[in-house]
């Protein structure tokens, strides 16, 4: 019972800090919420029995390469607001792209039937 709970747990920090990570506008704050999601997947990992998984997870990913990443965003000094206005100009390109894909999803699954058996 325990370990369901502690499960449980790990999967909904893994969920919460994974989408904060999506959502933050400041990288820094962003890689430091993947760090947490990492750790919360390697915790999930254990669990399920697969220890070494686990322990790959936290040292590779959230202790080498997110920590990397984390002193490359801390020392360039990047500024965002320059970052958007280059993106504005091409935002009408990236709509018509998407609207694009969309419709081609919805062609493929709207087709897509479940076979019986």
């Amino acid at each position: 019972m325990l370990e369901l709970g502690l499960f449980y747990i790990a999967a909904t920090v893994s969920l919460i800090s994974t989408v904060l990570a999506v959502t933050r506008y400041n990288a820094a704050h962003a890689l430091i919420y993947l760090i947490i999601s990492l750790l919360a997947s390697a915790i999930i990992f254990y669990l399920v029995g697969a220890p070494f998984a686990a322990v790959l997870e936290i040292v590779i990913y959230a202790g080498a390469i997110m920590v990397l990443f984390l002193f490359v965003v801390m020392m360039l000094d990047v500024d965002f607001a320059e970052l958007k206005a280059e993106m504005a100009k091409y935002m009408p390109l990236a709509l018509l792209i998407g609207v694009i894909l969309l419709m081609q999803f919805g062609l493929a699954f709207g087709n897509w039937q479940v076979a019986e058996g």
